[in-house]
């Protein structure tokens, strides 16, 4: 990705968090808090390559903050759940045509889809740094992605279900901790498979259209 294509991208998520900030109103404006965490792991992901950073310790550093942070460009898929709350359908049973509705129906997608491609992308990224810095085989780029989605979901879950940020884990680890032992279960289990088969089919057809020649 350019340096241009980089700096665009920061200026659109900087002038739509600034939108949402002044003119979404509640019960949406946790968008404004879900989009700049899903934005972070997009920013971390600009610093990493083969080369950087050069010292292997920072290298690692950066993929494990990038990794806390990763499962909040997913996590915004389960917030479309809350589009119930535009109380969608009229009393004949069809969607309403309520502008307003609608207005925040594209509020949603126009915070959900860029962050979850790009957020897809950062993990390509990340991905193929480690691959290249280490000269693996490009079939070892699917293991990791499988272990990246995997951890992800579980990541998407603990938010979801047990409220916990990604920051909590940088600032109170130990207040963390215990709810993260005590949650598994099948229902958490069968959510993470869930999740970790939605995450690897959008990756999969992102990678398809990205090895298409024409």
């Amino acid at each position: 990705m350019t340096t241009k294509t980089k700096w665009i991208i920061r200026l659109c998520y900087g002038l739509g968090l600034l939108y949402i900030s002044l003119f979404v109103q509640p019960p949406y404006h946790f968008l404004l808090l879900n989009t700049f965490l899903a934005y972070i792991p997009i920013e971390l992901a600009f610093h990493i390559s083969s080369k950087r950073p050069q010292n292997t310790l920072l290298f690692w550093l950066g993929i494990l903050i990038w990794l806390l942070f990763y499962p909040n460009a997913p996590y915004l898929l389960t917030d479309l759940f809350h589009l119930s709350l535009l109380h969608p359908y009229a009393d004949t049973g069809l969607i309403r045509l309520s502008i307003s509705m609608w207005i925040y129906y594209i509020y949603m997608l126009i915070a959900v889809i860029p962050s979850v491609l790009l957020g897809m992308w950062s993990m390509t990224q990340v991905t193929r740094s480690i691959v290249s810095r280490y000269h693996f085989r490009h079939w070892f780029e699917i293991g990791i992605v499988g272990i990246f989605t995997t951890l992800s979901s579980v990541g998407i879950f603990i938010g979801r279900f047990l409220r916990l940020h990604s920051i909590y884990l940088l600032i109170s680890p130990e207040w963390v901790l215990k709810p993260i032992f005590n949650m598994w279960s099948w229902q958490m289990l069968a959510f993470v498979i869930l999740m970790t088969l939605l995450q690897s089919t959008i990756y999969l057809v992102l990678r398809v259209i990205r090895n298409s020649k024409y």
